[in-house]
């Protein structure tokens, strides 16, 4: 049979313990289990810069695996935990937009994770990462039903950052949903909503920075020129050639952008 495989994306880090209690209490129930780690080092509280991480990643998998994510400021509160199931993969985290650019972009059924016979007990109130996701997870990827971790919902969280919006005739409203190691600012402004970018005039503000040209590659621009470009992700990004484009703007994740283009 083969071995399921479970991943993991957190804010955590590596520097604490807070992974290895996660993968011990996934191999405690599913021994079997590969666990591969996605990311830790999203942002603390990051929850788009988590959402933009697993949307990048999950389609590289097989079906049926299984995906925790946790990027929860509100642990402990009345946030819920959800399942989402989709694209033939299965989705683990709180209800707080961190799984939304998988459940707004493809067919899928979310659930809430009330079973409490599939949890670590005590639960502990600051980590639900251990106790309710990495042990609900384990039992899924172990042959658990997911009509058996709780009832469908309507109501989980729609984030604004999921998507820009519109502001005028031809202006949107996004936002920055994360710096790369590079400097690469991520935009929530996606090529396939906004495939004519290039055809015609347009002005990209962050900041105080007013961006107008829209580059085939990173060689194409000036040094020192701030560019768009469509990163791998299909996500228009904010770049500097042979440079920092978050410290040359002075921008992070959650900045404010502003679009103005008649070919939108």
């Amino acid at each position: 049979m083969t071995r399921p495989i479970l991943t993991l994306t957190t804010d955590f880090g590596t520097a604490d313990h807070y992974v290895g209690a996660m993968k011990g209490v996934i191999l405690g129930i599913c021994p079997q289990a590969q666990i591969i780690d996605i990311t830790h080092e999203v942002a603390p509280f990051a929850i788009a810069e988590g959402a933009y991480s697993i949307a990048q990643a999950w389609h590289c998998f097989p079906e049926k695996t299984v995906h925790i994510v946790v990027v929860d400021p509100g642990v402990g509160t009345a946030r819920r935990p959800i399942l989402v199931e989709a694209g033939g993969h299965y989705f683990l985290g709180p209800d707080n937009g961190v799984l939304s650019m998988v459940y707004l972009h493809e067919n899928a059924k979310v659930r809430l994770i009330s079973n409490q016979q599939y949890f670590r007990h005590p639960v502990s109130q600051t980590f639900h990462g251990r106790d309710i996701f990495a042990p609900v997870a384990a039992h899924l990827a172990g042959g658990a039903p997911a009509e058996s971790i709780g009832a469908d919902i309507a109501d989980y969280a729609q984030p604004a950052f999921a998507g820009p919006q519109r502001s005028g005739s031809g202006q949107w409203l996004g936002q920055i949903i994360k710096a790369d190691r590079f400097g690469n600012l991520i935009t929530n402004f996606h090529v396939s909503e906004f495939a004519r970018l290039g055809q015609g005039p347009f002005t990209l503000t962050v900041g105080t920075r007013r961006i107008t040209a829209l580059a085939q590659n990173y060689q194409t621009c000036a040094p020192g020129e701030l560019f768009l470009i469509v990163g791998s992700s299909g996500y228009y990004e904010i770049s500097l050639r042979q440079g920092n484009a978050a410290e040359y703007t002075k921008s992070k994740p959650g900045a404010a952008i502003e679009l103005a283009t008649p070919s939108a």
